[in-house]
């Protein structure tokens, strides 16, 4: 590790966060319908859609509501994806004659797409055509919206009092394109072409090298992409080897641009909420204690990349930082960052490969998923993040005989009972299929590692599907009819079962009248408070998943550390 490393994770960190504090007011705005100086270019655009659909823009929906068009939208552009995946290979577009997608792949593409985690079992740039890329891109532009717009949907029902609306989902769902997405990704793709990315509709490039020999370069709109899939936490690349292929990020300045874009989404969202409960006190406090995790995990994996591999050493003779799968250009800090910003935030895209991390290093970005509070997806990070906070005041009000109360409402029985669902959803979404497939001939034969190293792909791989992230250890074979339709499932299962919950939590607390602060309110607007939802989330995190992580990653850094290669 040395200084300046230090500080450009600290700079880039510092970044995401100021970015957040504008962009969370703008997003408030926005949602609450308040004026800009674009009106005369939203309103005719957003009117038009509204017409389109068929929408009372003024009508208010409860949760139910609210839910049911989510629920529809996410089915009808799954079906379109899978759809245009089956066909691909047949329509136009599709310059480099790549062939459509067998069912179970493109089952696997469609749930994975629709649910932000855009895990590829296909190679890129060989398995899409441009159409079905283009296709990629609107999926990759809906599913983010989702999200966003159900965390909207539950502050507003923080907010109310006793009113049982919670908006008009697709009045926040427009918006959401208009106002926020399209414009952010139209500047942004701009920028990125300046800087070197491509953005056409040839198809891949034949050149001649020095050498002699003729090379294929594979390229396309990527500049078109590569915007949605880091601001919408997507993170399904162009290429194969994503961002940290040259033409994706071809640059440290690429890199940096590529990050604030991931995080600055679900830092907006923290701002977002402070606004909506009237209380920037709680942004401080998540802040604070969410970004000291980040810096955390980041400096993890900065100090154990940056010791190298004992092994290597004693075997090789050979010193130095551990630089196997890692880009030059952009060193081991901008790549120790990228990783814990991209598992915290569940975009998935990746400008290193986590599967040559050390052990220690690829721990991070399983436990950052894990723990689902590390910025998050989306929108549904933020969801996350008050699903913890709601469990957090239940626990603190048994621990010292108050009534459980959070901005104002009473929690009750009803809003646990939905809390814990959505919280242990993940475990056995996670750890029952990672059973399944180091149990059976199936699930082992696609391990392309031994040992401990091979168990710790299939448990990253579940738990990226899970949390729908959609980043891999890249030793595990999974284009297998095994993992394209248990992953599918368990992508889907992941992010509509914690969203249906929180949703209902929405509801219900919408209902409920604010009860005034007395003496005998448990105060949690405060760093004391804080830390104990730190400590919550680590303690339900160490005892759901440590016996798993036990198993891969920690086992796997003690083998190294002792000299011992994995059997």
């Amino acid at each position: 590790m040395t200084f300046e490393g230090i500080m450009q994770i600290l700079s880039v960190i510092a970044i995401i966060f100021a970015i957040g504090i504008p962009l969370g007011g703008y997003m408030y705005r926005v949602y609450t319908g308040r004026r800009s100086w674009l009106e005369p270019v939203f309103v005719p655009t957003e009117r038009f859609f509204y017409r389109l659909v068929g929408v009372n823009p003024a009508a208010q929906m409860d949760w139910r509501a609210y839910l049911k068009p989510i629920l529809l939208v996410s089915f009808v552009v799954m079906m379109f994806a899978y759809a245009m995946w089956r066909l691909m290979g047949h329509l136009p577009l599709n310059p480099d004659g790549n062939k459509s997608m067998p069912p179970e792949l493109a089952f696997n593409t469609a749930a994975s797409f629709i649910t932000t985690t855009n895990w590829q079992n296909y190679g890129g740039e060989t398995g899409m055509t441009y159409l079905g890329q283009l296709a990629a891109i609107v999926v990759q532009f809906v599913a983010p919206a989702l999200g966003m717009v159900a965390a909207v949907a539950f502050l507003r029902g923080l907010a109310n009092d006793r009113s049982s609306n919670v908006g008009n989902f697709w009045v926040d769902f427009i918006k959401t394109f208009t106002r926020i997405l399209i414009p952010i990704c139209l500047v942004s793709a701009i920028v990125l072409v300046g800087l070197g990315v491509p953005d056409t509709f040839l198809g891949a490039a034949k050149v001649h090298t020095l050498q002699g020999a003729v090379q294929t370069i594979s390229r396309g709109p990527v500049a078109a992409q590569v915007p949605i899939m880091q601001l919408g936490n997507n993170g399904g690349g162009w290429f194969n080897a994503n961002l940290s292929h040259p033409l994706a990020d071809p640059t440290a300045l690429t890199d940096v641009i590529e990050l604030v874009l991931m995080g600055v989404g679900p830092t907006a969202f923290l701002v977002m909420f402070g606004h909506f409960i009237r209380s920037r006190k709680w942004t401080a406090i998540f802040y604070v204690f969410i970004g000291g995790m980040l810096v955390a995990g980041t400096m993890v994996i900065y100090a154990s990349e940056s010791a190298g591999n004992p092994i290597l050493h004693h075997v090789l003779g050979v010193t130095g930082p551990n630089m196997e799968g890692k880009e030059v250009r952009f060193g081991i800090p901008l790549s120790s960052l990228f990783v814990a910003v991209t598992a915290g935030t569940d975009t998935g895209a990746v400008n290193a490969m986590h599967d040559s991390l050390t052990p220690l290093g690829g721990l991070v970005p399983m436990a950052n998923m894990m723990l689902m509070v590390v910025l998050g997806g989306e929108g549904v990070g933020l969801l996350s993040i008050i699903m913890f906070l709601i469990i957090t005041v239940f626990l603190s009000g048994l621990m010292v005989g108050r009534t459980p109360e959070i901005f104002g409402k009473k929690i009750e029985s009803r809003e646990i009972k939905l809390a814990v669902l959505a919280m242990l959803s993940s475990p056995v979404t996670l750890l029952i299929p990672t059973a399944i497939a180091v149990m059976t001939k199936t699930g082992v034969s696609s391990m392309e590692n031994p040992g401990l190293h091979g168990f710790s792909e299939v448990l990253y791989a579940f738990t990226s599907m899970t949390f729908n992230n959609g980043s891999a250890f890249g030793g595990l074979g999974g284009n297998t009819p095994f993992f394209n339709l248990v992953g599918g499932v368990v992508m889907l299962l992941g992010r509509y079962i914690s969203m249906i919950a929180m949703l209902a939590i929405a509801g219900s607390l919408a209902m409920k009248p604010r009860i005034p602060v007395s003496a005998g309110t448990l105060k949690t607007d405060t760093f004391t408070f804080g830390w104990i939802w730190v400590a919550v989330v680590v303690i339900v995190g160490a005892l759901t998943f440590f016996p798993a992580l036990a198993i891969g990653p920690i086992a796997e850094q003690i083998q190294m550390v002792s000299g011992h290669l994995s059997q």
